[in-house]
């Protein structure tokens, strides 16, 4: 008897669970793995050619990793998966195929309907690489039920231990350092050069095949990036050692001449299942017990692997299918064109748009307090939103963009995922990071010439959606601001946002 498992690009673990099971029943004698490239998928949107070259080359290398352990492996090139999956049936006749569950709600209907598609037996098992899953923490939670991130991370760090003292007392005393974590870069400072790996013939010859079929965003030239378990864990490693020490300190902050700073760039290797995030968090708490890392600077840490990323899975998993027509504000605006190419006058969004259209990459605040609070404030439609964040970055898959596009990004789910809308003028930019020095706009000017578009565009929503936003408590200070804003002065507020809305010049 022989048994086929499916291992799909983005389940790249050491131990898969469809691959112990087949072992462990029929022998490795038995099994033959199928590992597929689907055209069909890598075309969904216009990707990042960085985001493609590491799926790929990540893929090729562990079926390579997987034929020196002593497995058979079926890779393919297909147009769809059905294709694929179809050719390798008729060729390796196998009693079953077994795989795990996929996270992204397509695959997941997909493989649902995969028994009948192929008119085979199929298994399949659940998915392990999100820990919530393991503790289930709010079972009986219905969709509409408010649960919030902060509670869901003390479940989960306290059911895993991490940090804690007890099984309710966490180390320090307190659950989080956020108040020590909100600091900008010294301009002296020197930040760590992050660990760069060479391609190799594997990834070389994937990036001449994407050139050569894929109209992919980006450039190829200069892929550096970790696409096997060994490099993967170099790069934690060295994050560990060279930027944990500082990573919450400075996690909120921006520079223009750097895109990583203190923060990790792991998560594309977490998302793809070369590591572990449970791993990841036991390696940073080591660093604590031993003296290598402030508390505060490890707590920021695990919270951003075992807290913010669990939280964001889980939502998506209550968001269901019907969030992509969610629009809390209404808005309908698409994307201005400086979106695709980074040419604004706009300094901050300037360099973070040519950072992403580079590498397909920048930091959590960047995307956070630059971009999707740039989007908010320009009323920028939430589907077109999400299909340029899911098209540019090499970490996005639709368990992560979703809830944190079209909830905390956006607020368009009306406030499901985060607390309030993340909105903020330029004052904030400037004093997070050096990007307000010399930039054509003037920081300091609500509205007139050169004024910040982030001035007059925050004004603007506030003005334009207080009755929405006073049943919102959070919001209360910001709105309490307006009384300082006469009627002469809001309707400056008005016409600036307005004609600045209409992109006519991307200035």
């Amino acid at each position: 008897m022989s048994v086929s498992v499916w291992i799909l690009g983005d389940q790249l673990l050491i131990d898969h669970p469809a691959l112990a099971k087949a072992e462990s029943e029929f022998g490795r004698q038995a099994v033959t793995v199928i590992m597929i490239e689907s055209h069909a998928s890598a075309q969904r949107y216009q990707f990042h050619a960085k985001k493609l070259i590491l799926i790929f080359s990540a893929m090729r290398h562990y079926a390579a990793m997987l034929s020196q352990k002593g497995y058979m492996v079926d890779y393919r090139y297909a147009a769809d998966f059905t294709e694929g999956l179809k050719v390798h049936l008729k060729a390796h006749r196998p009693e079953r195929l077994i795989m795990m569950a996929a996270i992204n709600r397509d695959g997941i209907d997909y493989q649902n309907r995969l028994s009948e598609i192929l008119n085979s037996q199929v298994t399949k098992l659940e998915n392990i690489q999100f820990l919530h899953h393991q503790i289930n923490p709010y079972p009986k939670a219905k969709p509409e039920d408010a649960i919030r991130q902060e509670a869901f991370y003390r479940k989960i760090r306290g059911h895993f231990r991490l940090l804690m003292t007890s099984e309710n007392e966490p180390e320090g005393g307190q659950w989080n350092f956020d108040k020590q974590n909100r600091n900008p870069i010294p301009d002296d400072v020197t930040i760590p050069e992050i660990i760069r790996f060479s391609p190799d013939h594997i990834t070389l010859e994937v990036i001449e095949e994407i050139k050569q079929k894929f109209d992919a965003i980006g450039t190829y030239e200069d892929f550096d990036l970790a696409v096997t378990h060994e490099e993967a864990q170099q790069a934690a490693k060295d994050f560990i050692e060279y930027r944990l020490p500082f990573f919450g300190t400075y996690e909120d902050a921006m520079r223009q001449q750097d895109s990583i700073l203190y923060h990790s760039k792991l998560s594309p290797y977490v998302n793809l299942g070369l590591l572990e995030p449970l791993k990841l968090a036991q390696m940073a708490e080591q660093a604590f017990y031993e003296g290598d890392a402030e508390i505060n600077n490890v707590e920021g840490f695990i919270r951003q692997m075992v807290g913010w990323r669990e939280y964001m899975a889980w939502q998506y998993k209550r968001l269901g299918s019907e969030v992509f027509e969610a629009n809390y504000w209404g808005f309908k605006r698409e994307l201005p064109a400086f979106f695709w190419d980074g040419k604004t006058l706009m300094n901050c969004l300037k360099h973070v748009l040519e950072r992403v259209l580079k590498d397909g990459y920048t930091h959590h605040i960047e995307r956070l307090m630059v971009l999707s609070n740039f989007c908010l404030l320009a009323e920028f439609n939430p589907k077109s939103v999400f299909d340029w964040f899911s098209s540019l970055f090499i970490d996005a898959y639709d368990w992560v963009m979703v809830p944190n596009v079209y909830g905390m990004g956006l607020f368009a789910d009306g406030g499901t995922v985060g607390t309030k809308p993340y909105i903020a003028s330029a004052n904030y930019i400037n004093k997070m990071s050096n990007f307000c020095g010399d930039c054509h706009y003037d920081r300091k000017k609500r509205v007139g010439k050169n004024a910040c578009p982030f001035n007059f565009l925050y004004w603007h929503f506030l003005l334009k959606n207080e009755s929405i936003l006073k049943k919102n408590y959070r919001m209360a200070r910001m709105l309490y601001n307006l009384k300082y804003l006469d009627e002469n002065e809001r309707q400056k507020v008005r016409q600036q946002a307005e004609n600045f809305l209409k992109f006519e010049k991307q200035e």
